[in-house]
């Protein structure tokens, strides 16, 4: 489970680490207010559960009561990632000398929590060269030493000044990380301001096992409107930042078409298993769902066993016939019934793939022509 931002610092918060004041507002006019009780300038940030909110324009500076309001009011008719957006955080602006990125996770492959550091705070952690980034594994029981902290102050290239309070603040965060049983606990960016440092945001994800565990924690409800929709339907799907769309029937070779589209250089725009024995109603609806997120090119990868190859084709022909289909599709078709949803796609005008890694090369470069 995801926390969002305001969430997070008011964890930060009664952890004792330093946050900007900040207020939780709804509506353009209470804009005015917590701006009157911030002071100026402040910056208005949307609260979603997805990354780069700053580069799709969810992150407003205000220096005067009017500003707030209109950056409010234009903030709150906002989608980001399909995610509407209907609160914000109004926080002073702080004075930015450095930014770091300082996260805790857990490294599967080690079995171990993990803290991540950079100097380059501010960027995705992903884009950042891997000799601009400090990795130290951190026993679950022992902690955090002063030894970690002091060793990533002095990677980090912090003046010895620096090392308490930064200290103080992966001690805290480790804390949070190993108490309430998250996944991730990140700070990006942690900004050093004069003479201290502020953590300028948060991302927190607690473990769903262990919620039961947390009844002082807040409980985020988390799917975008295509993913309740899809839920209703009893169908698995998961929005993700790609465009090319996919529909598979079944959980592994839905991520292996994931995967195959990522190998060959293109991005998911989401998972969405459609089930092992979805109906020919069903698989319909599935792509119309599809449809909702305009993605750049569709893929269907079935391999037909109780789902039948058919179905799967004169679903395709249904939603083509009634909907209308815009952007290219590519369809790979095997199993039951496979001929006769052959022939039905040809009579559509498609020609189905047999080996997946063809469709999945087909379908990104269509995607990048698109």
């Amino acid at each position: 489970m995801k926390l969002y931002e305001y969430m997070g610092k008011e964890l930060f918060n009664s952890y004792g680490l330093p946050v900007p004041e900040g207020t939780v507002i709804k509506s353009a006019a209470e804009a005015k207010q917590g701006f009157a009780a911030i002071g100026s300038p402040a910056v208005v940030k949307a609260q979603v559960l997805s990354g780069k909110r700053g580069k799709a324009g969810g992150i407003k500076f205000v220096d005067t009561p009017e500003e707030a309001e209109h950056a409010a009011a234009e903030l709150l008719h906002m989608s980001i990632q399909g995610l509407a957006v209907d609160q914000l955080l109004m926080e002073e602006k702080l004075k930015i000398d450095q930014e770091y990125y300082l996260a805790v996770t857990i490294d599967a492959r080690a079995g171990k929590p993990v803290v991540i550091a950079s100097a380059a705070g501010g960027m995705d952690i992903e884009e950042v060269p891997e000799d601009r980034i400090v990795k130290k594994h951190v026993d679950i029981n022992l902690g955090i030493q002063p030894y970690h902290a002091r060793e990533i102050s002095y990677r980090l290239g912090l003046k010895a000044e620096f090392f308490p309070e930064f200290a103080r603040i992966l001690t805290g965060i480790f804390l949070i990380f190993r108490e309430k049983d998250a996944e991730l606990v990140e700070i990006n960016p942690l900004i050093l301001s004069g003479d201290h440092f502020v953590l300028g945001d948060a991302k927190i994800t607690i473990d769903d096992s262990a919620l039961a565990k947390h009844p002082e924690l807040p409980r985020v409800e988390e799917k975008t409107e295509n993913e309740k929709l899809a839920n209703a339907l009893g169908l698995a799907y998961v929005e993700l930042d790609g465009d090319i769309a996919i529909m598979a029937n079944g959980a592994g070779i839905t991520m292996g078409t994931i995967d195959a589209i990522q190998y060959h250089g293109g991005r998911a725009a989401n998972f969405l298993d459609a089930g092992g024995g979805s109906n020919k109603e069903a698989t319909a609806k599935a792509l119309e769902i599809l449809l909702i997120s305009k993605p750049k090119a569709i893929f269907i990868n079935i391999f037909g066993g109780i789902t039948r190859c058919d179905d799967v084709a004169g679903a395709f022909a249904q939603v083509k016939a009634e909907k209308g289909i815009e952007v290219p599709v590519v369809i790979r078709l095997v199993g039951t019934n496979q001929e006769e949803g052959l022939r039905i796609l040809r009579e559509c005008g498609i020609e189905a793939y047999k080996s997946m890694n063809e469709a999945a090369m087909k379908v990104v470069e269509l995607a990048k022509l698109a």
